[in-house]
């Protein structure tokens, strides 16, 4: 099978690229691997920025869909400490820039707003190689190949199209999350809910935090943050829920109980998410027919940005293809000019972040943070 623009991943990013082609008449391919878009949870909250989703949204034509899909009072915040007093209180106003959506809601969205047959379940890459001439071909699990004149990897932290460009591979942060959810707070768990409040919640300490958010329907979905190596993580049996809830729950002996109740009260085992990240200022040379966005470019700890900036990748790779006609590489070079800076800059921005969060001097480092950029708005 041969197809023009081939993109791996039906992550935002590789959605916003797609839609965007579409939207200046330009045909693409989605690859995968995942079976259907039901396959599994698509995670928590999102806060689209104006700087970078938002304009992404506006270039695929969806502002206003994305606007229906705003949960109202989900930008205010609060910063405690492990005491649960009340360091930080932004409430929600209406005048924030970053308002909060359910990241399956907006990947559904992408996904209605494709032609029919444009994603391709089920497809998930094992290899890809280069055929001269910008050509590449991809293999499949399912014993399929495509060949393509464009493959964009948009699949991922363990992309299978990076080594195309780079030797690069992500490496473990130093610290992890474990997702812990509390479904009806306000009815089940009360005191955990009236202290996460309206939005997010983030207590912290030097090397650890509880970050809260209040989802659809009541629902609190916890990030426990431990800054650990890994190998403290394996000892740790997450095959077994409730041991492994209270093994966490240690870690934050002598904290408020109604912030503990978010790791105790969980109402699902815990989930553990190992942090990775690309080495800063990640770039390759230009190599003909194939480039990369979102995390597969630019991975770096989660700092708010990750899915922006892969949304603003797509949308600018789309539109610097549909002002090049028949002329990808001047594409692609125009893409990666601005795509390397903004992902190198976000990941220092997201080292200087886990610092004011994780660091020594946390959660006060965070709070002055917060109060400087009041003073400079």
């Amino acid at each position: 099978m041969h197809t023009p623009v081939t993109i791996i991943g039906a992550g935002l990013g590789g959605l916003v690229l797609a839609r965007v082609l579409h939207v200046h008449g330009i045909p693409a391919t989605v690859h995968e691997a995942e079976p259907s878009p039901a396959a599994r949870s698509q995670g928590g909250m999102l806060d689209i920025h104006e700087e970078n989703g938002q304009l992404a949204l506006e270039e695929a034509g969806l502002t206003d869909a994305f606007r229906e899909l705003v949960l109202e009072g989900r930008e205010a915040i609060r910063i405690l400490d492990r005491d649960a007093n009340v360091l930080l209180e932004r409430p929600d106003d209406g005048s924030g820039g970053r308002p909060e959506v359910q990241r399956g809601e907006l990947r559904q969205l992408l996904l209605d707003s494709l032609p029919a047959g444009t994603v391709r379940w089920g497809h998930k890459a094992t290899g890809v190689r280069a055929l001269g001439g910008g050509r590449h071909e991809v293999s499949f699990a399912d014993g399929g190949t495509v060949v393509t004149e464009l493959l964009v990897g948009a699949d991922g932290a363990w992309s299978r199209v990076r080594p195309l460009l780079s030797d690069a591979v992500p490496a473990y942060i130093g610290r992890s999350f474990v997702e812990t959810w509390l479904y009806d707070a306000d009815v089940r768990h009360p005191a955990a809910a009236k202290t996460v409040g309206g939005g997010s919640l983030l207590a912290l300490a030097p090397g650890r935090g509880i970050q809260a958010h209040r989802e659809k329907g009541g629902t609190l979905h916890t990030y426990l943050a431990l800054s650990e190596p890994q190998e403290w993580f394996a000892a740790v049996d997450f095959t077994d829920g409730a041991a492994a809830l209270a093994r966490i729950a240690r870690e934050f002996d002598g904290w408020a109980p109604e912030l503990t109740a978010l790791i105790t009260e969980s109402d699902t085992a815990p989930v553990l998410r190992p942090l990775s990240g690309l080495p800063a200022g990640h770039r390759w040379d230009r190599v003909p027919g194939v480039t990369l966005l979102g995390d597969a470019a630019h991975l770096s700890g989660p700092n708010g940005e990750g899915a922006n900036l892969a949304m603003l990748d797509g949308a600018e790779l789309g539109k610097a293809l549909a002002a090049h006609p028949g002329r990808t590489e001047a594409a692609l070079a125009e893409y990666e000019r601005a795509m390397f800076p903004r992902g190198t800059e976000a990941a220092l921005d997201g080292d200087r972040l886990h610092e004011w969060m994780f660091g020594a001097d946390a959660p006060h480092a965070l709070v002055a943070a917060f109060r400087q950029e009041d003073e400079r708005a």
